[in-house]
């Protein structure tokens, strides 16, 4: 046979990237496309899965053996049946993807969320490979997490672990998108972050990168927005750590691209707030946005070694 690669899917509410991806995690082909969320479920389920075949088709040409598809959707997803539960970014509600894209490609398929596979991919090939205990947190448009143990991911009994975003940090604080009060995201998620800011400052349209740029100039304003914003993320992350006592936290997502400027608060915050429990390294993502199809990659493997 010759060279075996995993054709593997990102999908985000507006984007996908996709690749193929060899076992050991070398990305041989790398394309991006829009979803098209706006022309319905269906619609983008088909999109995907002719990304997908065309993919296949391409590494046949490439002289490539495709062997499994691998595909990361956000929102509520069933990997142990492969049914996107629920997404309301993509609109799925009980798409049964996995044995879609099985047929489709002739070839065996794999459905994974999106931050716990790129939780996958951080803590075998990225930030947390050589460590047994990783949890992944990325940090955008809202907050989410992944728990890796051995090297697998825990998607909980319903597909639904990993919400970090919406633990209450502060009781009666800012409203979040899920009806309660004072939720992680709510607190210190990009979006938060930069609204937070507008808020105060009267720029309608600050984002969480100017928070953190003027922040690191020494613009009072920012500093404290985003101070409070590091306060938030290391409430979250303390009662993660009592939960889950991991070795190491991992932080990606758009907001973990500011570095050492988010890293510096929020240790030292989680240093302050730290009891009887033992501290968790942290350390920024290495991956980048290639994480979500990496782990995808590594989750079709998986899943065909079960097989």
């Amino acid at each position: 046979m010759t060279s075996p690669v995993v054709v593997a899917l990102d999908v985000g509410g507006t984007g996908m990237k996709c690749a193929l991806v060899r076992p050991e995690g070398t990305v041989v082909h790398e394309e991006r496309h829009p979803t098209h969320a706006d022309r319905g479920p269906e619609a983008v389920t088909e999109h995907i899965l002719s990304i997908a075949e065309s993919l296949a088709g391409k590494a046949r040409a490439d002289g490539l053996t495709p062997v499994a598809t691998g595909i990361a959707v956000p929102g509520v997803v069933d990997e142990l049946n492969g049914v996107a539960v629920w997404s309301a970014n993509v609109g799925f509600r009980d798409v049964p993807l996995r044995d879609l894209a099985a047929q489709r490609l002739g070839m065996p398929a794999a459905l994974g969320h999106d931050v716990r596979v790129g939780a996958l991919a951080e803590a075998r090939l990225g930030a947390g490979r050589g460590r047994r205990h990783v949890l992944f947190v990325a940090i955008g448009t809202g907050i989410a997490a992944g728990l890796v143990v051995d090297g697998t991911g825990y998607p909980g009994a319903h597909g639904a672990a990993g919400e970090l975003g919406h633990v209450v940090v502060r009781p009666g604080g800012r409203p979040c998108g899920c009806g309660l009060l004072g939720c992680l995201e709510a607190e210190a998620s990009a979006k938060s972050i930069g609204r937070r800011y507008a808020e105060l400052s009267g720029d309608p349209d600050a984002t969480a990168f100017d928070v953190a740029t003027r922040a690191a100039a020494g613009e009072q304003l920012a500093g404290e927005v985003w101070e409070d914003a590091a306060e938030a993320l290391a409430a979250g992350l303390l009662t993660a750590q009592a939960l889950y006592d991991v070795g190491v936290v991992v932080l990606g997502g758009g907001l973990a691209e500011a570095g050492d400027d988010l890293l510096r608060p929020v240790r030292a915050a989680v240093t302050r707030g730290i009891t009887f429990h033992r501290a968790p390294e942290i350390v920024r993502a290495e991956l980048g946005d290639t994480a979500g199809c990496l782990g995808s990659a590594l989750l079709a493997l998986d899943h065909l070694g079960q097989e």
